[in-house]
């Protein structure tokens, strides 16, 4: 449920900011995203270290290390996106602002196609 919400309150403020005479900032645009993205990385930070505690596999720790590693290069997406909207003078080209998504999505389809061919039905 949090998680819609989070979604129409960033589109809502998306809708606001793109009509021609509000001056909203990009970065208040992006709050609930960041406030999102912050409680989902702090809870996978809590399940690495309850891992750690328990005493649990290196595999599945290595798993939440991605997660980590994958909503910082998100986190680190979209303040970038806002940079370049909020100051378009600065000239920063888009490859660097989509670059640390395509990262995530090229480990992210090399680690679902990975799962797919290890867990393989014999026929």
């Amino acid at each position: 449920m949090f998680t819609w919400f989070s979604i129409l309150v960033f589109l809502i403020l998306v809708v606001l900011r793109l009509k021609a005479h509000s001056q909203l900032n990009w970065f208040i645009v992006f709050i609930p995203l960041e406030i999102y993205d912050t409680i989902i990385l702090t809870y996978v930070l809590f399940e690495m270290i309850f891992h750690c505690i328990n005493g649990g596999s290196n595999i599945s720790l290595v798993r939440h290390i991605w997660y980590v590693l994958g909503m910082v290069l998100k986190l680190m997406s979209q303040i970038l996106l806002c940079i370049k909207l909020e100051y378009p003078t600065w000239n920063i080209s888009t490859y660097y602002v989509v670059a640390p998504i395509f990262l995530v999505l090229t480990v992210l389809c090399g680690d679902i196609f990975w799962m797919l061919a290890k867990h393989r039905p014999n026929y």
